[in-house]
């Protein structure tokens, strides 16, 4: 089976080489839902067909759903009385049969020529594209509490990117081979990792959850996805649609589950071979001890992927041109309510040009409208998830209104009576060793430190030293020099850079995105190289020479 797996990738190495064999992708183009347009009319539909009603999700093992007795809901965040699904968490038995199941069907899929694999994927990012994109928004929109163009980012064009440059690059990976000698071939076999890949999604984007899952599955894997409760229904979708794109049953389980539960069920099989992970650092430490707990139990060295979120910053230089500050900003601390792994959470602004900035922010702020985002289209953002998260977030707004270093002024106040609102914040602070300057709060909240302008140098080295995370940060300056002096010092503070551009916005195949430190393992989804990740190549040698001789020459 060997040499005819060979055979057939230099066959594909061959087949490459030909004009007509490049893998053509580009970005999908961002609709701009205008009044009157088709797509908004569309979208208008979908959101109408959805509003009040309870979609069912069962879990899915192979081709059965599945009901348990642990019934749960997705609540609407903007409107928390709307279920938006009814759902059920699988326990420790069905876990269990879906990692079974999985194994047994993993030999099959990997054995599939990637071309074939990657077909699923293009498949379903035309059904995005076209049929299901209005059903993705509106989902999106009333499940997660995202605006129009934030859900048409996301789970329209962020995800249909992932599907449709990730089955590029896996095709294209079967190029890379190792060199051939005198009288022999030597061919890599990209083959899915033994055993299953555990992915486990976070809520703030749906294109996330399809890569989690999407993605090692395209490269002959088998996987467990557990969706975000509080993204349930269009998870659901995306399943849905990869499966009638033509994903075979056991390839993806779905399976909502209590965190705990699955985490402990997925660690424990000596079948793990992966977790491909988004959410909290606190939950990405326990897997990670767990697997280390775990390791004699394992047939493989699981590997582990993980994006655990960020305490981003805005440096902003004296040089700065100050409009581009305040609107990059706005946009990035507030869109979606700050619940972007990459939004601004932190800022530093020179003392000399702080008030310009300071009032030009308040006077946006005053036109920054937070609502419903279905029923009125020029909400700027809407509310945050869930009780918890409000909650986390509150203690945050009490904390800064009782803080003799910490000055509310902006915003500061919140209301869960029909959603969970919280208004967009601003908050100066004194003490820039504030934790609210350091600790992740993933809501609308902007801290600001505003610093001697001398000191710009030693601002750097604080932002560097100020938080644990190192996943986004911005750098605004016009002066060549301080842009090179930053580079520089926050080399390693962030693992997506942006100069004069505001620290959100990554796009796939443009920037790839990931952070280290406590930001995660830097993986770089959206780029060539992540598809990698998901291997276990296998190098086969072919000698056409009989080898007439033990001897080597020297023995002579």
């Amino acid at each position: 089976m060997l040499h005819v797996r060979a055979a057939v990738y230099r066959s594909w190495r061959g087949f490459r080489t030909s004009p007509c064999a490049a893998v053509e992708v580009q970005n999908e183009p961002i609709l701009g839902f205008k009044e009157g347009s088709p797509e908004r009319a569309e979208l208008l539909k979908a959101l109408d067909s959805l509003k009040g009603k309870t979609e069912e999700i069962p879990c899915v093992v192979g081709d059965e759903h599945v009901w348990t007795s642990d019934i749960r809901y997705q609540l609407s965040p903007f409107n928390h009385s709307h279920k938006v699904a009814k759902f059920c968490y699988a326990d420790k038995e069905l876990l269990n049969k879906a990692i079974l199941a999985s194994v047994a069907a993993r030999r099959e899929w990997d054995l599939k020529p990637v071309q074939d694999r990657a077909q699923v994927l293009f498949k379903a990012a035309d059904v995005l594209a076209g049929p299901k994109r209005a059903e993705i928004l509106a989902k999106t929109m009333i499940g997660q509490g995202k605006t129009v163009v934030q859900a048409e980012i996301d789970a329209a064009a962020e995800l249909i990117d992932f599907f449709r440059f990730n089955a590029k690059h896996a095709i294209e990976l079967q190029e890379q081979q190792p060199l051939d000698a005198g009288g022999s071939t030597n061919t890599m076999l990209y083959r899915g990792l033994e055993g299953f890949v555990a992915a486990v999604a976070p809520f703030n984007f749906t294109a996330i959850g399809g890569n989690l899952a999407g993605t090692p599955a395209l490269m002959g894997n088998v996987v467990l996805w557990k969706p975000s409760d509080t993204a349930m229904s269009a998870s659901y979708l995306v399943y849905k649609v990869l499966r009638e794109s033509g994903l075979p049953p056991n390839i993806v389980q779905f399976l909502p589950a209590d965190g705990p539960v699955f985490g402990d069920a997925v660690t424990a099989s000596q079948h793990l071979a992966a977790i491909n992970f988004t959410g909290s650092v606190p939950t990405f430490k326990r897997l990670w001890k767990q697997v280390g707990q775990n390791l004699d139990v394992y047939r493989n060295f699981p590997r582990l992927a993980g994006e655990c979120g960020g305490k981003n910053f805005h440096f902003v230089h004296s040089s700065a041109d100050i409009q581009s500050v305040v609107n990059g900003t706005i946009r990035s601390a507030f869109e979606y309510g700050g619940q972007k792994c990459s939004a601004c959470s932190r800022m530093y602004v020179p003392q000399s040009t702080w008030p310009k900035i300071k009032q030009q922010l308040l006077d946006v702020l005053k036109s920054v409208k937070v609502g419903d985002p279905v029923d009125d289209f020029s909400t700027f953002f809407s509310a945050v998830i869930d009780d918890k998260s409000f909650a986390r977030i509150k203690k945050w707004l009490d904390h800064a209104k009782s803080s003799k270093n910490l000055k509310v002024i902006a915003g500061g106040n919140c209301d869960k009576q029909k959603g969970y609102f919280v208004e967009p914040t601003i908050v100066e602070t004194t003490d820039p060793q504030d934790p609210i300057m350091s600790e992740e709060i993933f809501g609308p909240v902007l801290s600001v430190y505003a610093y001697p302008e001398k000191d710009y140098k030693k601002v750097l080295q604080l932002i560097d030293s100020t938080s644990p995370y190192a996943l986004t940060g911005a750098v605004y300056a016009l002066d060549q020099k301080v842009i090179d002096e930053a580079a520089k010092v926050l080399r390693n503070a962030a693992g997506n850079y942006y100069v004069n551009d505001k620290s959100t916005g990554s796009i796939v195949a443009q920037q790839p995105f990931g952070g280290a430190r406590a930001s995660g393992t830097n993986d770089k989804p959206g780029g060539p190289h992540y598809v990698l990740r998901w291997t276990s190549p296998q190098v086969v040698k072919k000698t056409q020479l009989p080898l007439t001789e033990w001897k080597y020459p020297y023995m002579g």
